[in-house]
């Protein structure tokens, strides 16, 4: 039996707004009208790169609280959304006399090799906004097999999508339009859902969500690394909540005792393990889903799920499809 309010996980989308649109349609289908309308849905990040509508999807989601007022909408930041505000120069702004220059420091020996984007005004660009608008120097990506898009973040389909050649960063600031900018600006570092939600079993329950794009670290205190994405420190070189790997799959034991789950998509795969959840089952790739799982129930809903009749009682009585 699970109870509690229902909200909505959904994984990286990377550009794919048909996708999106079918997801949307078939989570609605599942939960039924008024309650989809009236529960918390967490975007888990990474809305550009990849696919080729990242322009779309903004416009996507951006429409949402119009046509859902009664809803709760949380937009997280990943790390392809850091890199293309970092590109656009809309990163909150660092403290007077910092450069992001000093960004680079530890990463020059890859500047050559990633092609980081070089023009006026890079001094003042971050690391990541560098990295994502270069050409990168090999074409295959030989973690995924398949050719790079540009970058090593797969950028120029962003560039495309606003009608910009790949790397011509003057003409991406002047095309993309300023509601953009600010839904981007307004993206969460960080989100913290409280309300319980009770499956029934000690090891799923749990008592509030953290919901971050790629994780936390399991040996470094965690007050410690929410400070910076509260704060939205822009003067890290790579935030390891929002670009971690290996080092962020695991729960921290603090929040594990305090019964946290914790949430991220990020890592192109799809994992509940008691409260760490990772919900990226598409990983920008065409021929993946998109996936969302739906709290407390851990059920999943994917695009490609054939669809299917309202299910208005799924948030107090339901078999959980994959644990």
């Amino acid at each position: 039996m699970a109870t509690g309010r229902v909200t909505i996980c959904i994984g990286d989308i990377h550009g794919h707004v048909e996708k999106l649109e079918r997801l949307w349609r078939n989570l609605e289908l599942r939960l039924g009208a008024e309650e989809f309308g009236g529960c918390t849905v967490i975007f888990l990040g990474d809305y550009n790169d990849r696919g080729h509508q990242p322009r779309g999807v903004i416009d996507f989601l951006i429409s949402l609280r119009k046509a859902y007022p009664q809803q709760k909408q949380v937009f997280l930041c990943g790390n392809h959304d850091f890199a293309f505000m970092a590109c656009l120069g809309i990163l909150p702004r660092p403290p007077a006399g910092f450069s992001y220059s000093s960004t680079w420091t530890k990463y020059l020996q890859n500047e050559k090799m990633e092609g980081w984007w070089q023009g006026e005004g890079q001094d003042d660009i971050h690391l990541q906004g560098r990295r994502w608008a270069g050409n990168i120097g090999i074409r295959m990506n030989p973690a995924k097999g398949i050719l790079y898009k540009g970058s090593t973040y797969d950028a120029a389909v962003t560039f495309e999508s606003y009608g910009v050649a790949h790397g011509d960063r003057a003409g991406l600031i002047a095309a993309v339009p300023e509601h953009h900018k600010q839904f981007l600006r307004n993206l969460s570092w960080v989100h913290e859902e409280d309300g319980a939600g009770e499956t029934g079993d000690p090891a799923t329950s749990y008592s509030r969500i953290i919901a971050v794009h790629a994780g936390l670290e399991s040996t470094k205190s965690v007050e410690d690394q929410l400070r910076p994405l509260l704060e939205k420190d822009s003067t890290i070189a790579r935030l390891e909540p929002l670009y971690g790997r290996k080092n962020v799959l695991k729960i921290p034991q603090e929040l594990a005792d305090e019964r946290v789950m914790l949430v991220s998509g990020h890592h192109g795969c799809l994992i509940l393990d008691g409260l760490r959840l990772i919900i990226d089952e598409g990983g920008g790739m065409p021929n993946n889903p998109i996936a969302a799982v739906i709290l407390p129930s851990r059920i999943i809903v994917r695009d490609t799920d054939a669809p299917i009749s309202p299910a208005p009682t799924i948030s107090s009585s339901v078999t959980p499809a994959l644990v």
